[in-house]
């Protein structure tokens, strides 16, 4: 019988119950921020999926700093990549995109490197496109999209009819394998090419794996006449019109420059001094 005084077992597991839902909703409330991320699960050093990549780590320094937690949406970096990720609504941020890349809305850069030239040590110093030595020697080059477009460096050596010794690599390589781009990488340390031009921060990273040592040199100078330049500045991209989020990322990126830089180094990012331009 309800005699008129409380339960009080039922009203301290009440009170309980409710200082439980009012953690949870405080916790819900907290983590409520995501920053969805288009990224690529197999394309160290940039990214893969376990988080291993540089732009991994650069992303989660941002997410801190916009007290966000990260989520991924994984695509394999292809033709239409930004299509069917960040224009089709599914993630919001596009890391390592070159700065002057015109369909999305892109921060101020925080990095620039360049193509170089990867050798074996016990070869000779190649860094100009002017070496006469390149006419004789086998030539590794990266060839990008499915269907297998010029890179700068082929129009450069083209420009200068060093066509006979070049040997093609597709940047997306056999996506069954781990590190599809490595391949280039391999083939020199293996002798299979004597030299090869690869995109700056993919060769500094695998070329400190191989069990050869091997030698990376900037391409010199980075602009070679009507070649397009060997040097990119690099930034993370939005959707156009979302310049809140852009603005955002661009702090965060500007606060952690010091941290940025030293993730770079950490995975032998060759770097040039960003070309400081007004924004867009």
């Amino acid at each position: 019988m309800y005699s008129g005084c409380p339960d009080k077992s039922r009203s301290g597991a009440w009170v309980r119950w409710v200082a439980a839902a009012s953690a949870l909703v405080l916790a819900a409330t907290a983590e409520a921020r995501e920053l969805k991320i288009c990224a690529d699960p197999n394309n160290l050093p940039f990214s893969n999926e376990r988080g291993e990549g540089f732009e991994n780590k650069i992303v989660e320094l941002v997410a801190r700093e916009l007290d966000a937690k990260v989520t991924y949406v994984w695509w394999a970096q292809r033709r239409g990549f930004i299509r069917n990720t960040l224009k089709a609504g599914l993630c919001d941020v596009v890391p390592g995109t070159p700065t002057d890349l015109e369909m999305l809305r892109t921060t101020a850069p925080y990095y620039r490197s360049s193509y170089v030239f990867v050798t074996r040590w016990d070869e000779p110093d190649i860094a100009s496109f002017d070496d006469p030595r390149l006419r004789q020697l086998r030539i590794g080059v990266q060839l990008i999209g499915d269907d297998g477009a010029n890179p700068p460096p082929v129009e450069a050596l083209g420009r200068r009819g060093i066509v006979g010794h070049l040997k093609g690599y597709p940047v997306y390589g056999d996506y069954s394998l781990p590190n599809p781009p490595a391949r280039i990488i391999e083939a020199v340390a293996r002798g299979e090419i004597d030299v090869a031009i690869v995109w700056g921060p993919l060769a500094g990273y695998f070329a400190e794996r191989q069990t050869v040592p091997l030698r990376t040199t900037l391409v010199s100078p980075a602009h070679d006449g009507p070649s397009p330049s060997m040097a990119f500045d690099i930034s993370m991209g939005v959707r156009r019109g979302e310049d809140a989020l852009r603005g955002e990322i661009e702090t965060a990126l500007a606060k952690r420059r010091t941290e940025i830089d030293a993730i770079l180094s950490t995975y032998g990012v060759p770097r040039l001094t960003i070309e400081r331009r007004a924004q867009r």
